[in-house]
């Protein structure tokens, strides 16, 4: 089962950035470099999280605060990003892809919640 995170991962991954390239071409309004640097974000804090929850996946305390510590700072990580894009982008903000950047915070987390509680239960 430990496998199956560290593979899923990067499934999810390339299953976003294909979605987002055939938005780049069919639905140019989609800013695509903010949607993939977006789901980069996502991958790498989801990878990051894992590592560091695995160390406490024995003890079920620690377990569950770093499940949640994790799904926080994937949060705070997306909302200071969206902010930051916002700010940058003032007279050009496509609100669509900012709802698709909360999207790919979902993706993420929903996997990462489903397959360590999973783990967990092993």
């Amino acid at each position: 089962m430990k496998k199956t995170f560290i593979i899923a991962t990067p499934v999810i991954f390339v299953l976003l950035t294909a979605v987002f390239y055939a938005l780049k071409i069919y639905a140019p309004e989609y800013n695509f470099i903010v949607l993939e640097s977006g789901n980069i974000i996502m991958a790498v804090l989801s990878l990051s999280a894992y590592f560091m929850i695995m160390k406490n996946v024995d003890k079920p305390q620690a377990f569950v605060r770093g499940v949640s510590g994790a799904s926080f700072l994937k949060l705070m990580v997306c909302m200071i990003s969206i902010l930051v894009y916002v700010m940058l982008n003032r007279a050009n903000i496509h609100k669509a892809s900012v709802f698709v950047l909360f999207g790919i915070y979902a993706v993420y987390t929903t996997m990462e919640t489903i397959l360590l509680s999973k783990l967990a239960r092993e």
